[in-house]
Order: C-alpha cells, then structure tokens, then sequence
C-alpha cells in the first residue's frame, strides 16, 4: 500500500509518525549505549577482580599446589572471558550504536527535506487558490456594481423629470459595469481553471511523490532497526565458542586438582630429613646410695647383678643425646625459630639445605653458560674481524673476552663450592638411605642410640670425617663442571646433536672459510643458536656442517631442545 494514494490527506499525520520513528530509533540506539557501558564495566570489574586476586609473585613465592595452581588458571580463564565482553561491548560500539546514530542523522536531514517539498507544494497551491478566491470576490461584486447601475439606469429612463444627460451617463455608467463584470467573469474563470490544474497535480504528482519518500525512509530505518537487532545478538554469539573454551578451561583447572599431589608437595616443602628421636634411657642416680636389709627388696638394682656388672657405668651426657643436638628442629608443635642466612644454609635441614644447594647450582650453572655463550660470540666475532680487519680491531675484543673467562672460572668457583656442600648433604643422606633400604629388607630397625645420619649435630667431628666427594653423575640440567680443567671450544669427534631445522629464505654462496653454501628454499638442520653475533650453526642433510647468515634462514627450534648441549 502506498501512502501517496492511500494517505493523501494526512501530511500533519505523517509528519508525527516520522519524528517518532527518529524517536524510536534513538531511544534504542541509547538502549545499546548503557547495555555497552554495562559490558564495559562488568569486564573492567572482572579485570580488577582478577588483579586483585592474582597478584605479582617473585619467583620463590610462585604457587606449586595443583589447587593454587588451578585457581590461577581459572583467573586466567576469567581474564580472557573479560576479554570477550570487551570485545562484544566493541562491536556493539561500533556496529550497533555507533551506525544508529550515524543513520539517525541521515533520517533526520532526509526526513526534513521531504517535508520542506511538501510544504512548499501546500503553499504554491494555497497561493493558487487565493488567486482564484480572489478573482471569485472581484467577479461578485462587479456583478452587484453592474445590477446597481441598471437599476440606476432603468429608473432614470423611466422618469420624466430626468435630464437626457442624466440618463445619458446613467447609461454609459450601466455599460461600463457590465464590461468590468464580464473581464471579472473572464478573470474568475481563468484563475478557476489554473487552480483546477494546480491541485489534481498536487494530489495526484506532488504529494504521492513526497509521501512515497516519506514512506520508503520509513521503510529503510524498519529494516536498519532489525539489521541492527541482528548485529546486537550476533555480538554476542561471536563470542560463545570463546567463552565456551574459557569455561571449559575453568572445568578442567578444576579437575586438574590432586589432592595427593598437594599433600606430596607439603612432604617435599617441609621435610627436615630427621630420624625421630629415641627413647630416653633410666638413669638411675640411687646407684650409690648403701641399702638395708629391709628396702632391700625396692632395690632397681640386684646386689647380684651389680657384682656381675661391675662398677656403675659413667653419666651419659645428656648434651650429647639426638633429642638435646636436634633441639629447636623439628618444630612439632610449636613456632619455627627464626635461624640466620648461611651462605651454605647449614642452619636448614638437609632436605632443605639439598634443595637450596640444588637450586642455587642450577642457576650457577645458568649463569655459566651465559657467559660461554657470550665468550663463543666474542671468539667468532674475533675471528671474523681477524679475517676481515675492514669490519673491526680484534684487539679491542680482548679485555671483554678476559672479563668473560674471569667470570666463568668464578661461577667454576662457586660451583665447586656448592657441590661440596651438595656432596655432604647426600653423603649422609645416601648412608641414611642404604639403612633404611637395609632394614626395610630384613624387616626390623637398626638398634642403638647413634645419632641419626643426614641430622645436625653440635658436635663438628662427625662432619670432619665426612668424604668431600662429588657426586658420580651431575643432576640432570646441570653441567658437570670441573673449575681445574679448561677444555677445547668444541669436541671435534662428536658431532652436535641436532636442535632444530631451518628453510633458506634466500640463497648464500658461503665464500669465506667456516661459512656454508645454501640454496633458496633448502632445509638445514640447526645444531648450534645464533651468540649475537648474527650467525647460526647448520648441518646439511649430507652432513657438511657450517655458519649462515641468522637473517637468511626461517628458524624452527625443537621443544625442550635449548640448553640440551652444553659447551665448554
């Protein structure tokens, strides 16, 4: 249906109808504003949330309990789900709101030309017919002056006291209004017929045009209304698989908790390495104290007995009893006494001291291979500027290269050092564990009141006849590091194991001494990574081994395969 025929009449109508449609539109583009804000407030909640909760950690406070660790994943998990609100309060910023306000404008600026048109052609006709109402009132009253001068013209000619020039003028008076009726009626019946032509075009071409418009604008803001509806819910349908990864995610943080695990790590954290404590032994302080005949039966002690034995045993020191030397370590029931730093953290248990001095070679021999690495680079680059003394002074690498070495045979040092506290340790820890593994097998437990191995003791001679020996094999990741011995770069007899591939991105001819040939598009096995100095260590599938250009080649490195090969 067409509003041009059908609502011909209705111009003030479809005025109001319009600017509601405007009306609506924005009052729904301001529905899709809060629900934004609303999006982009609950993330930014979420994200505080998550900040709050997960705070930043150094790197010995970080959690190892599966259910600490869940938690920070399900936090993770949280962070990107408020990732994903974000994201929907964006496309609804930008495909919903922000289109509607565009398209609002549009509406409003089309909407007002249109009715500028129709009010134009409302005034062009209304002058028409003015015109014609006009002409009307002129022709009827040159018809009312014409009737008046007949009447004035029969009267005189029908009075015979009249003058002829009375009647005379009378006379052309009477002519004279007629002639003025007649161009009145002429006048009239012209600006009928012109307003007659100027109305069937209004009705019938003007306004059927305008409102035909008017009705297709109105049609275009339904149909971007329901577009817009679309782009609401698919906002937020984008997301769901990404949500529904995030809260898969939660799911299998929390099934990831073990309990076992948790309370494995509890063992492993405060295990002090301790045997418990014995019993201890009567002592009895009534030895020599003379009996009578009659308190001669409470006697703990046969007279008999003493003959056989002897003279009383000398006092044990109770100093020198496994309870008294462990005192103020085992912390059963009471508060952990704050013990001093040691440098080789003698005031911890063992298990704990193994631990710290475990840990702290690990990162020696981190830091170790850093500054081998770094002297590598610094050989290479000497060399090349050896070959090519245009690129640089050899010499002017030197004192970096000695500063390195000093470095190194430090790190050697403290090494050393700490895997002969480590030795201790596990010395004594080892010797505990072949007695358990003994008694375990003939099912019954060592007798006596020695004091238990791998514990701390007052007394320091037991350590002085400890063996200062190295473990057999080094802890794996760890480098076996001997600070007397200074081998070759590289051992030529053994190849390097392979750590990754590479592609040729472009071809390099390898004139220089050390350098490899490659063609464009040829695969490389990596068996060395670029020191900084721009090249990578590469091996042909026939097994030609040789530097090219780091920037030349597409690097994939294999996992776990950095700091498998250590070299020295």
């Amino acid at each position: 249906m067409s509003w041009g025929t059908e609502l011909w009449d209705q111009f003030d109508n479809l005025d109001k109808h319009t600017q509601w449609g405007i009306d609506f539109l924005e009052r729904y583009a301001k529905f899709v504003k809060e629900r934004l804000d609303i999006e982009q407030n609950y993330a930014k909640q979420l994200r505080s949330l998550v900040k709050k909760y997960c705070p930043k950690r150094s790197k010995d406070e970080e959690p190892r309990f599966t259910s600490c660790l869940s938690f920070y994943s399900v936090l993770n998990e949280l962070n990107d789900f408020a990732g994903q609100r974000e994201v929907v309060a964006e496309e609804m910023a930008h495909k919903v709101y922000g289109e509607l306000m565009r398209y609002s404008q549009d509406l409003k600026a089309e909407r007002k030309h249109h009715l500028q048109e129709g009010r134009k052609a409302q005034q062009y006709l209304d002058h028409c017919w003015k015109q014609m109402d006009n002409s009307k009132r002129k022709f009827e009253r040159e018809c009312k002056e014409a009737e008046k001068s007949q009447i004035t013209f029969d009267r005189l000619d029908n009075d015979i006291n009249a003058t002829k020039s009375e009647v005379e003028k009378a006379k052309a008076q009477f002519y004279l209004r007629t002639h003025m009726a007649d161009e009145s009626k002429n006048e009239y019946a012209a600006q009928l017929q012109n307003f007659n032509a100027e109305q069937w075009k209004h009705f019938n071409n003007a306004i059927p045009h305008i409102f035909k418009n008017l009705q297709a604008m109105d049609e275009r803001r339904t149909v971007k209304l329901g577009e817009t509806y679309r782009c609401f819910a698919e906002a937020e349908r984008r997301v769901i698989p990404i949500v529904s990864k995030c809260l898969e995610g939660m799911v299998s943080a929390a099934k990831a908790v073990d309990e076992r695990k948790d309370s494995a790590i509890v063992v492993e954290s405060f295990k002090s390495g301790f045997d418990p404590p014995g019993d201890f032994p009567f002592e009895d302080f009534s030895q020599h104290l003379s009996r009578t005949g009659s308190d001669g039966t409470i006697s703990s002690t046969p007279k008999a007995e003493k003959d056989r034995d002897g003279a009383p045993g000398p006092r044990p020191d109770l100093k020198q009893h496994p309870m008294n030397r462990t005192k103020n370590k085992l912390w059963l029931f009471g508060k952990k006494p704050k013990a001093p730093s040691l440098e080789d953290f003698s005031h911890l248990p063992p298990e704990q001291r193994r631990k710290r001095l475990q840990a702290r070679i690990d990162e020696l021999n981190k830091e170790l291979q850093k500054e081998m690495d770094q002297r590598d680079a610094l050989n290479k680059m000497k060399d090349v500027y050896e070959k090519n003394p245009q690129m640089g002074d050899p010499s002017s690498l030197q004192p970096k290269i000695s500063e390195t070495i000093c470095n190194m045979e430090k790190l050697r040092s403290e090494i050393h050092k700490n895997e002969t506290w480590l030795s201790e340790v596990e010395g004594k820890q080892s010797s505990r564990g072949d007695r358990r593994h003994s008694a375990d097998n003939h099912h019954h437990a060592p007798q006596g009141r020695e004091s238990p191995e791998g514990s701390y003791t007052d007394d320091t001679s037991q350590e002085h006849h400890t063996p200062h020996h190295r473990p057999k094999s080094p802890p794996s990741g760890r480098p076996n590091v001997d600070p007397h011995e200074f081998d070759d770069e590289f051992d030529d007899d053994d190849p390097l194991p392979v750590i990754g591939h590479c592609k040729a991105l472009y071809s390099f001819d390898g004139q220089n001494e050390g350098t490899l040939v490659m063609a464009e598009d040829e695969v490389l096995y990596i068996i060395e990574e670029d020191k900084g100095d721009g090249w990578t260590r590469a091996r042909k599938q026939s097994g030609e081994e040789g530097y090219v250009p780091t920037s030349y080649v597409d690097i994939t490195l294999e996992k776990n395969s950095k700091g498998a090969v250590t070299y020295i």
